[in-house]
């Protein structure tokens, strides 16, 4: 049975200490949450488990608690296994996440009511706190800076050679289960169940010692080493076919989690040894787009931003939006590596019914720079566009980009390369730890959320803070 909250007790009144109080920043934090929209859209979600979670079974851990204990995890960047302890240990996160004196939950089942909040609850309350900010005129949506930064999955650096490996494991951990699984072994092959980890990692290390190989015949051993390990991963495939077919005929819930997961992966494995063969034993350009860069995160995409010391990364684009006041009024993890000139009208759109008009102020950096851009943003009403353009330009236009308020707004955009950073290194948001595409949704989508619900409550205290006058001497 679903429960909303615990009956509320004042567990710092019970030991009085110093220190034993919300700081000012946690108490307006804590009076933001107080929010039926937000408790709401998520009882929502959580209700979805089974089809009678509201009224049946044993008492779940209610749903404020969850819900504040995800804002803290994502406000500090803490992991599961450590929320759960620091809160446990704590009284001032017992009494912020209303756990007074009750058992904290272990971060398994923490984990288990997390993964079923969906992306689109997320971009709902992203929007309600957006709301929030406006209704406590922390931000008025007069000025828009825009940019895109990527939000890494939690991969290692994908060589053909590694992700055969993977699947080689996988299929195999997989193939041995289902041994045990299937009590008619009569109808399949000798070789069914065979084990061929040991000879992948023996030509994996012949492998290593060819790549490190210099001058003639390097590049053959290379060739010859990749052949037959694309060999042996391909036997792996054809022995987990054969067993697929045998687990889609046996009945049970082991069977069909075994069956699911080589459903799941043989693809995956077959399209990493399509693509090995044509790149290396084929010579082959093969486009980014069409890569598979690891089995386990296969939404993961390859991005080029040439930067200094990681000129390629791996992981998903992230657009951000940002108003005056340090508020992200819109995030979306792009599909693909699109072009980011393609997002300056979604980005005006969603401003506009987020605020009710155009801002007055639009920037964003030269790969938004295009005089379709720049025409189009007037046409919904913006006054002032900066979008600086590259490479040669005509005189009129560097006149015009040598403005006062041009050069201003020019200056306020660099501030967005600055809160990137601060989210990465706040709120984690350099690496998603999360599993699959909604885990990457549900990273990025928290880590916006409890960015500006901690910029929403600084606002608020420093609206109260008395006003300091400083003494002058002379």
């Amino acid at each position: 049975m679903l429960r909303e909250r615990y009956e509320p007790i004042n567990v710092l009144a019970l030991v009085s200490a110093p220190g034993m109080e919300l700081d000012p920043m946690l108490t307006e934090l804590d009076r933001l949450l107080d929010d039926d929209a937000l408790f709401q859209a998520v009882k929502a979600d959580l209700a979805r488990r089974h089809p009678r979670t509201l009224t049946d079974g044993r008492p779940s851990t209610p749903v404020e608690v969850i819900l504040r204990m995800l804002v803290i995890k994502h406000l500090y960047g803490w992991s599961y296994e450590q929320i759960c302890q620091l809160v446990s240990g704590s009284l001032v996160l017992r009494q912020f996440c209303r756990v007074y004196v009750e058992a904290v939950p272990r971060d398994t089942t923490l984990l288990r009511w997390a993964n079923l909040i969906r992306p689109t609850t997320l971009h709902q309350l992203h929007d309600h706190v957006v709301e929030v900010a406006c209704a406590r005129k922390v931000s008025r949506g007069r000025k828009l800076r825009i940019d895109s930064t990527v939000v890494e999955t939690n991969i290692h650096y994908p060589v053909d050679s590694t992700l055969l490996g993977d699947g080689v494991r996988v299929l195999t951990r997989t193939i041995l289960r289902a041994k045990a699984v299937l009590p008619d072994r009569a109808q399949l092959s000798r070789t069914a169940f065979r084990n061929r980890t040991r000879s992948v990692r023996r030509v994996m290390k012949g492998l290593i010692d060819a790549a490190r190989r210099r001058g003639e015949g390097a590049a053959d051993a290379l060739q010859d080493s990749y052949r037959r390990l694309v060999g042996l991963t391909t036997e792996v495939v054809r022995q987990a076919q054969h067993l697929e077919t045998a687990l889609a005929q046996q009945p049970g819930a082991q069977a069909l989690r075994l069956y699911t997961t080589l459903q799941t992966f043989i693809p995956r494995v077959a399209q990493v040894i399509a693509q090995t063969r044509r790149r290396v034993l084929h010579g082959e350009q093969v486009p980014a787009s069409e890569k598979l860069v690891s089995i386990f995160e296969p939404h993961t995409v390859i991005i080029r931003k040439r930067k200094l010391g990681k000129p390629t990364e791996f992981g998903r684009v992230v657009w951000l939006g940002e108003v005056e006041g340090g508020i992200i009024s819109r995030y979306a993890v792009l599909a693909g590596n699109p072009d980011d000139a393609t997002q300056l009208v979604p980005s005006l759109e969603q401003h506009i019914g987020q605020f009710g008009r155009a801002p007055s102020l639009l920037v964003g950096d030269r790969k938004v720079a295009t005089h379709k851009n720049e025409q189009t943003a007037r046409q919904y009403g913006v006054r002032r566009v900066v979008l600086p353009q590259g490479g040669r330009t005509t005189a009129a236009r560097q006149a015009h980009e040598r403005q006062g308020w041009f050069q201003r707004g020019r200056d306020w955009r660099a501030g967005i390369e600055g809160r990137i950073s601060g989210l990465k290194r706040r709120h984690k948001l350099e690496r998603c730890r999360y599993h699959g595409e909604d885990g990457m949704e549900r990273w990025v989508g928290w880590g916006i959320i409890t960015h500006n619900l901690r910029t929403i409550a600084q606002a608020l205290v420093d609206t109260k803070k008395p006003l300091t006058h400083h003494v002058g001497f002379t």
